[in-house]
């Protein structure tokens, strides 16, 4: 198995980021993904491109600045595992300036894409928080920027939190072909962060099996805080939570299509969606709910 494209913590930052994933780097043509920490009252500026961009805080939040005199105030949030973000996107060809008072650490979700869209905040309350699954396949999906939530031009972007002992990203799926109306090309980053509990460092696994396409993408990785995980084609999942231990992962995702999540389940395991009906949720499950109003 290939360890080309599991990236562990530090090994792609670069300059001001503690994860700096484009095009280029990933060996693909359309996604993005940047991971910036600042000290408080620090501030970064930076040029979107040819992509776009969503400004989404981990944690702490910020005030997002762009050349054509929008200004968006994030409140943000203590941790990935507190709650709901609002979250900022900014077009191509802008420049745009991050300011933090308190400090935080924030995702730039990005992708390559053609047509220039307005600036614009996402609220909170705004974000549709599904629960997917049932039994130990339960998790919880923030859609912040899912194709049917909040327009983009071809970026697809999504937070999941697994309870510990739980998997999630199952059954093992692909989009890694464009077959109009059932399955769609995009390339994708999942960036992990994994909750500590009682002192320890929690740890999470993650699988991509070759789909006979692309690169033959073969993943088997111990993942944790900080690590992100490649994926531009293959079966990707399960996403596996060890005990004790709540993982979150971003989803990156673009591709050269139209803007939709069309998935195809591994045949060997798509089985498992039929016994779902007759399992309980995850009784720990929501972890939290969206606002219901965002103070700006």
């Amino acid at each position: 198995m290939s360890t080309e494209f599991h990236l562990g913590a530090g090994a792609a930052a670069a300059g001001p980021y503690a994860l700096d994933i484009d095009p280029k780097r990933a060996g693909w043509d359309h996604s993005s993904l940047r991971v910036l920490d600042l000290p408080p009252g620090a501030h970064h500026a930076f040029a979107t491109g040819d992509s776009e961009w969503i400004v989404l805080p981990l944690s702490g939040g910020c005030t997002v600045l762009t050349d054509d005199g929008e200004s968006f105030e994030l409140t943000g949030r203590e941790s990935v595992f507190s709650g709901v973000t609002d979250f900022a996107y900014v077009p191509r060809d802008a420049h745009v300036q991050i300011a933090t008072a308190a400090g935080g650490r924030f995702a730039l979700t990005g992708a390559r894409c053609e047509n220039r869209l307005p600036a614009r905040y996402g609220a909170a309350s705004d974000v549709p928080v599904e629960l997917r699954g049932t039994g130990n396949c339960s998790r919880q999906v923030n859609n912040f920027g899912a194709a049917d939530t909040f327009e983009c031009d071809r970026l697809i972007a999504v937070e999941v939190l697994t309870p510990g002992g739980n998997w999630s990203s199952y059954p093992p799926h692909k989009h890694d072909e464009c077959r109009p109306g059932e399955e769609s090309e995009l390339e994708e980053i999942y960036y992990f962060e994994i909750e500590s509990a009682r002192g320890t460092d929690g740890v999470g696994y993650q699988r991509v099996t070759p789909s006979g396409r692309g690169r033959g993408t073969d993943v088997l990785a111990e993942v944790r805080s900080g690590d992100a995980v490649l994926i531009p084609d293959g079966w990707h999942g399960p996403s596996i939570a060890a005990p004790g231990h709540t993982m979150y992962y971003l989803n990156v995702m673009a591709g050269p299509g139209a803007r939709e999540w069309l998935i195809c389940d591994h045949p060997d395991h798509g089985w498992i969606r039929s016994t779902w009906p007759g399992q309980p949720v995850d009784p720990r499950l929501p972890l939290y709910e969206a606002p219901a109003g965002d103070a700006r």
